[in-house]
């Protein structure tokens, strides 16, 4: 099974950037645990603050990964250009947020990705990546 996890804009602060609503651990450290815990499963990581790479990246690996974990992070709520690529694509698409975007401003509360993901798990921390990841096996 090969499943690929797109971190968005400024995850790759992960451990440095409000670490109360986001924690102190880079995201590097935990993807090295994600990979020890699922060795049964060919892991990749990839991260960009730029939108266009994102939807670049999506298309490269729509049609032939098992799974795509999505935290596209600020341009969930703004860019229809994702939402398009993932509705584009054949893999399906587990969108994943570390907090609660309801807890949160109201423009967080919409997502263009949403209503054509597999799924969407938000508000539990880095343990979303691996319950999306879980998801992917259960099918």
């Amino acid at each position: 099974m090969k499943i690929i996890i797109i971190n968005g804009p400024n995850l790759n602060l992960l451990g440095k950037r409000e670490p109360e609503i986001y924690g102190n651990s880079s995201f590097e450290n935990y993807f090295s645990e994600l990979q020890f815990r699922f060795k049964e499963v060919q892991l990749e990581y990839f991260q960009s603050n730029i939108e266009g790479e994102i939807i670049s990246k999506l298309q490269e690996v729509g049609f032939s990964y098992d799974g795509v974990v999505l935290n596209a992070a600020a341009y969930t709520h703004t860019s229809v250009g994702i939402g398009d690529a993932v509705k584009a694509i054949e893999t399906p698409v587990v969108e994943v947020h570390i907090s609660n975007t309801f807890k949160r401003e109201d423009y967080r509360h919409i997502s263009y990705i949403s209503p054509v993901a597999k799924g969407v798990i938000l508000g539990f921390g880095l343990l979303g990546y691996e319950l999306a990841i879980r998801s992917f096996l259960k099918d």
